[in-house]
């Protein structure tokens, strides 16, 4: 795991600075403390920084192939790696024991096929010195991140935007509509960030450019998911199939060079790694998890337990408080980069942090909601489909999937939802599917309330509908579950992993996370969902493949909580000076994005588990960190941009 950096001049003639590059590698060095490399040859120079997980002492990078005339900068791990490297050397010198090496290789075999072959995660940028040409590619779930920028003069990657700006290359502008899309779903969509400039590689595409023929980057998608409905094969097939790529996943991704633990909230998701890495150790695994003392329903160690005792593993806990909250989350929006995803961002660090402090590389359970169907507000949707169903006499293709009478048995897991019940029910009861789960994802209750004219007008609800739709209504997914997984699958998981990439490497840990193989993907994505989500049975196919794994506690429990942290209550109570100093303060204020008085009136009144405060304080302390320029090194980065070589 690492951090990636590199200029590339348009003018050949133009030899990079390389003082620049060193500038983008310092603001990456909690990516890889373990070491550094740097190459440049008159126009192009690329830099790493390292954190060592496998071939500890020949693995350095920038790495290049036997002539030197491919050279390669890694983010990431490949699973597969040892089978791969068995196949090429019988046509290539390996002179590591590298996955990097690898990469090269299978590049000179197979250009940008080679991305076909790679199990992994990834962000990986390669000059071929021969067609003088950049390819870079990022993994097909975006666990691992890319961002770019290019004008008229060069083109320049990193693993992080803060590497882009502090070295001066990007202003740190914010983009108006990236804006609109944080607002409203606390997350950029696509290839857009919240800086003017700046742009992400979007999972599983690549990219190449040709800097000498004044021709633009140019953006393929590779890989997708397939909805293509597999309907020949019965539910025990499936099962059967997914534990299976289930157990193979968590044994490639157990491949390292030093200590693994896992993190372990007690849930199916991460209790399902656990239970498949353990015995491996016996008896010398590392699970680690968090809670707060603020009352039960925050609280679920006693399942993390449970599990921690099925496979006798070393089992650590960390209990985060409000003092830490406020002292943690000014610095941890400038490791972000950019705010994204829920308040499950702040334990998540802390959880980390716990266990860097063990191991190096942990195992954790993300992307089990996304890709199994684990989130409460798909039952919610379709419950809206079949009461539509039994008043109207309708016939739509949501009745197939989940009837009123399947339904019934599963409507107690709504119990704890009660205030996103209330909020989709308010309006618009049985509008059209894409409206409803807009609805359902939009994190913005009254835009035109809370927010300031000069942001929000009367043309960007329209825009973000519009945004989401096009997600949304995917031709190629039929079903109303296909239809919200897939948004998700786009959306909501690359934004959650990029908070697991912060949070993991702010404090250099490696995090994998063996339930995003794309195998298992491939697997789920092309189920009927009458199996995927019978009678609306969350992650129904994942549940019955796991069950003979499971402690029978964290099996039936029914109480599911996905780490909630109790802002709501910190805010009304110890918080309240914290978030009044920064929400309402003078510098707040200047920026004229929210209605004063709407916030004062949030800060006493949101409803329970509502994400509007959170957003706005994440906003506002990006701001800080980047625009005011309060946590980036040296000096203001705006005053740097335009003048490196």
């Amino acid at each position: 795991m690492c951090g990636i950096a590199g200029v590339i001049h348009r003018d050949r003639s133009h030899t990079v600075d390389q003082s620049i590059v060193r500038a983008m590698m310092a603001s990456l060095s909690h990516r890889g403390p373990d070491g550094e490399g740097l190459w440049g040859e008159g126009p192009v120079a690329l830099g790493h920084k390292r954190l060592s997980i496998i071939d500890l002492e020949a693995g350095h990078q920038p790495m290049a192939n036997e002539d030197e005339s491919i050279w390669i900068v890694f983010n990431g791990e490949i699973y597969n790696y040892l089978e791969l490297r068995r196949e090429l050397m019988r046509n290539h010198t390996f002179r590591t024991h590298s996955d990097t090496e690898v990469i090269l290789h299978l590049y000179e075999e197979l250009g940008e096929r080679c991305l076909e072959r790679l199990n992994g995660m990834f962000a990986f940028a390669i000059w071929d010195r021969r067609q003088q040409r950049l390819f870079a590619a990022r993994d097909r779930m975006g666990i691992k991140p890319f961002y770019w920028m290019c004008d008229g003069k060069r083109f320049a990657f990193a693993s992080e935007p803060k590497a882009l700006i502090g070295a001066g290359l990007a202003a740190p502008d914010p983009d108006p509509q990236g804006l609109e899309e944080y607002l409203t779903f606390q997350l950029c969509l696509g290839a857009r960030t919240l800086f003017r400039h700046i742009r992400k590689l979007e999972p599983a595409h690549y990219l190449t450019f040709r800097p000498f023929r004044d021709q633009e980057p140019s953006l393929v998608r590779y890989w997708d998911f397939n909805y293509e409905i597999d309907s020949h094969h019965t539910e025990d097939y499936y099962t059967e199939q997914l534990l299976l790529v289930l157990q193979d996943s968590v044994r490639l991704q157990l491949r390292s060079d030093v200590p693994v633990g896992a993190h372990c909230s007690g849930g199916i998701d991460s209790s399902t790694v656990v239970c498949l890495a353990a015995p491996v150790y016996g008896g010398q695994f590392h699970t680690f998890t968090g809670a707060f003392k603020d009352g039960p329903q925050y609280d679920e160690t006693a399942y993390a337990r449970s599990v921690a005792e099925h496979v006798n593993s070393r089992h650590h806990e960390v209990w985060p408080n409000w003092q830490d909250f406020a002292e943690v989350m000014p610095r941890l929006m400038y490791m972000m980069d950019e705010p994204a995803a829920g308040p499950g961002l702040f334990p998540q660090y802390c959880v980390s942090k716990l266990a860097r402090e063990h191991v190096k590389v942990v195992l954790g359970g993300q992307g089990g909601d996304e890709i199994f169907g684990g989130y409460a507000r798909y039952l919610i949707a379709y419950l809206e489909q079949c009461l539509k169903g039994v008043i109207f006499g309708t016939q739509d293709e949501g009745r197939y999937v989940v009837t009123w009478e399947s339904i019934m048995p599963n409507l107690s897991l709504l119990r704890q939802y009660k205030p996103m019940l209330q909020h989709l029910w308010k309006d618009g009861l049985f509008d059209d599917m894409d409206q409803r789960y807009f609805r359902l994802v939009s994190r913005l209750d009254d835009a035109n309330t809370l927010i300031s004219r000069d942001v929000w007008n009367g043309q960007s609800q329209a825009r973000m509908v519009a945004s989401f739709q096009e997600v949304f209504n995917n031709p190629s997914t039929k079903s109303y579950f296909n239809k919200m997984t897939n948004f998700d699958l786009k959306t909501l998981l690359p934004a959650l992993l990029q908070v697991e990439d912060r949070t993991s490497m702010s404090v250099s840990l490696e995090s994998r996370v063996p339930l995003l193989d794309h195998r298992i993907a491939d697997l789920v994505t092309r189920m009927p969902p009458t199996a995927r989500f019978k009678g609306g049975d969350t992650k129904r196919v994942f549940r019955d493949a796991v069950r003979v794994l499971l402690p029978e506690t964290v099996f039936n429990r029914k109480d599911k909580m996905g780490f909630p942290v109790p802002l709501n209550e910190w805010s009304r109570g110890p918080l309240r000076e914290f978030l009044s100093d920064i929400l309402l303060g003078p510098r707040a204020r200047q920026r004229g994005i929210y209605q004063v008085k709407e916030v004062e009136r949030l800060l006493l009144h949101e409803r329970s588990f509502g994400r509007q405060v959170w957003g706005l304080l994440c906003l506002e302390l990006w701001f800080r960190a980047f625009v005011d320029g309060e946590q980036l090194p040296g000096a203001h980065p705006a005053s740097a941009v335009g003048t490196g070589n």
